[in-house]
């Protein structure tokens, strides 16, 4: 009765949304209830695999290793096995990445604060807490809502309030933005959904 516990497959260390994940797939044939183990090694500290205590022994394909880098600007490569019970697979490898070229960015989440002559536009970031004080930065595009024409406030500071006058704009406005990441090149994610507000309507 040699039971052999065949190791994850796809192994893949992918950055989404501002986040360094390394995701797997179960190994072929493997029991319902397996459970997985990550390490990772930062190539500053060849040969040495970091524990990541939130991802030893759980029962699900992904683990966010995030904020437990030691470092954004030193690449790295993750691995995981399988465990059951008292059987264990080998140990299978990411590819080496590091969050500072390869992080992807996801849309900032726009809040709007309309006020009699002017709207106040802040950006929230969906990051992760152990990269905040990094420098993100978003662009924010305003437009008359069915107009291609938009007025662009570009690089603003992630935590920069942009303030518009409205005295001069009437009907439905239109805002979106990006956010934005300066490593090797420069970075943007998708333009966020539209929030669109009626200004100076008289009705």
């Amino acid at each position: 009765g040699h039971v052999q516990l065949l190791p994850p497959q796809n192994v893949t260390l992918l950055s989404k949304d501002f986040a360094m994940i390394l995701t797997w797939a179960p190994g072929e044939g493997s029991p319902p209830n397996v459970n997985y183990t990550v390490r990772y090694e930062s190539q500053d500290r060849p040969e040495k695999w970091m524990k990541v205590p939130h991802c030893k022994n759980i029962p699900r394909t992904f683990c966010n290793l995030t904020c437990d880098l030691s470092n954004f600007y030193v690449k790295v490569r993750a691995r995981v096995k399988a465990v059951w019970g008292q059987f264990q697979s080998p140990w299978v490898e990411s590819q080496f990445k590091d969050y500072y070229s390869d992080v992807e960015l996801a849309p900032p989440v726009l809040n709007l604060n309309v006020k009699e002559n002017f709207i106040h536009v802040s950006a929230s970031f969906p990051l992760p807490t152990c990269v905040e004080n990094l420098t993100w930065k978003y662009d924010l595009n305003l437009w008359e809502a069915g107009s291609e024409d938009k007025k662009e406030y570009d690089g603003c500071f992630r935590k920069d309030t942009v303030t518009i006058n409205t005295t001069a704009l009437r009907g439905n406005y239109c805002f979106s933005a990006r956010a934005l990441y300066e490593s090797i090149d420069l970075k943007h994610s998708e333009f966020s959904q539209p929030v669109c507000v009626l200004l100076n309507h008289k009705g």
